[in-house]
């Protein structure tokens, strides 16, 4: 590879670095083509899966101000860098890992924080952000139904308090039904 090329290749990763969410080292020893491909199919629209030459990557990492990946480039590496959801991201690696023991998780790196294996793996088991929005909308609707209910309820007590003693005398406090409700003051 000549020097020019390093040199762009170097600042290419070094923007995607930059420019993504989130990137997660791969080891991909004993995957097939057709399986890489299958896995950048799966990850498209959250991430792109790249094989990258470990020396280039540890220069553009150094570039971008990456540390998470220092000492664990070797091998053949690949990377996924995150665009969309990480924990789509993860979900799709992880899922991809279970079914093909040949792809090994090294690490990653998300908003600046470095990430274990096992951390990848808790990103993972996470919900998705919609799921997650979800549920809260559902949380906050919840609580809002239960202050409505609690308002209410005092109003509600009120008058049955009225009705049960209007039934009580025998006939209501407008003098002319028996707490039927009907009434004015009933």
């Amino acid at each position: 590879m000549a020097k020019s090329d390093k040199a762009a290749a170097i600042a290419e990763l070094s923007e995607k670095f930059r420019s993504s969410v989130a990137a997660v080292l791969t080891e991909y020893r004993g995957l097939s083509v057709k399986q890489i491909t299958d896995l950048r199919n799966s990850l498209r629209g959250n991430a792109t899966y790249a094989v990258v030459k470990n020396t280039l990557t540890q220069l553009a990492a150094k570039d971008a101000g990456v540390t998470a990946f220092d000492g664990q480039l070797v091998g053949p590496s690949a990377i996924a860098f995150v665009d969309g959801d990480p924990v789509e991201a993860a979900k799709g690696l992880r899922d991809f890992a279970k079914a093909n023991p040949h792809l090994v998780i090294k690490g990653g790196v998300l908003d600046g924080k470095s990430l274990s294996p096992e951390e990848i793996t808790k990103l993972a088991d996470l919900e998705s952000r919609e799921v997650l929005l979800a549920k809260l909308a559902g949380a906050m609707n919840a609580s809002l139904s239960k202050a409505v209910y609690l308002f209410a309820a005092p109003l509600s007590h009120r008058s049955g308090h009225r009705r049960a003693a209007c039934q009580g005398r025998g006939a209501g406090p407008c003098g002319r039904c028996s707490g039927c409700g009907r009434g004015p003051r009933c």
